[in-house]
This record gives C-alpha cells, sequence and structure tokens, in this order.
C-alpha cells in the first residue's frame, strides 16, 4: 500500500511520488472515482519534455474526457504501458499499479506542491 501522507498532490487531482529526482505521477482515486470507469488513457512518449501545467495525456471514461496535467517540468523517463492497455487499472490502484508516467525533475519543485492535508481540503474530505 502506498503511503499516502508522504506523497505530493496537484489541484487537477493528480499524486506525485518523489524518488530521488524522478517523480512517479498518478491521478488520485478522488479524481478516479469521478471520471468512473476509464477507457482509454493517451500518455506522453518517453523522452518528450514536459512543462508544469500544461497538458501532457488525456484520460477519457464512460462519462468524460479529462486531461493529464504534468505537475512539473522535466523530461519523461517512464509511461506506464500497463494503463494503456489496461486502463481499468486507473480505477482498480490509483495509487500504485495505475501510476502513469515518470518524470525527471528538479527534486526541489516538489514542495510546491500540496501535501496531504491541503489536498483532503481542497476534495472536500476526499482523497
Amino acid at each position: 500500500m502506498t503511503d499516502l501522507t508522504a506523497l505530493k498532490y496537484t489541484a487537477e487531482h493528480e499524486w506525485v511520488a518523489l524518488e530521488g529526482d524522478v517523480a512517479t505521477v498518478g491521478i488520485t482515486s478522488y479524481a478516479a472515482d469521478k471520471l468512473g470507469d476509464v477507457v482509454f488513457v493517451e500518455l506522453p512518449e518517453v523522452g518528450s519534455a514536459v512543462t508544469a501545467a500544461t497538458v501532457v495525456g488525456e484520460i477519457e471514461s464512460t462519462k468524460s474526457v479529462g486531461e493529464l496535467y504534468a505537475p512539473l517540468t522535466g523530461e519523461v523517463v517512464a509511461v506506464n504501458d500497463a494503463v494503456v492497455d489496461d486502463p481499468s487499472l486507473v480505477n482498480a490502484d490509483p495509487f500504485g499499479a495505475g501510476w502513469l508516467v515518470k518524470i525527471a525533475v528538479d527534486a526541489a519543485a516538489v514542495e510546491g506542491l500540496l501535501d496531504r492535508d491541503a489536498y483532503i481540503s481542497l476534495t472536500g474530505g476526499a482523497e
């Protein structure tokens, strides 16, 4: 189980787990619940540069289409092909097997993101 208190969050309902200078990014269970059953995930290519707060992918569900924003500026070093092949992983395990991308970043930039308490306040108590 992922330690949710160790993660950082964005107002766009993404979570970030930092290991060294690599940030693993996914969407929160709150976002997955709001989207409904995820049926398609489009992710950026490995090696592509991403800029914080810009759209880098798309998540489609039976209810709507959501955009995936880069929480930080950096270079995509991995994408979760399992999620592309089986988008339901986003709903089934958003904080684990449903991760989306890994981005090489300046580790200090993570400090500008929300902590768990701030994110829970933003969502009215949901994670």
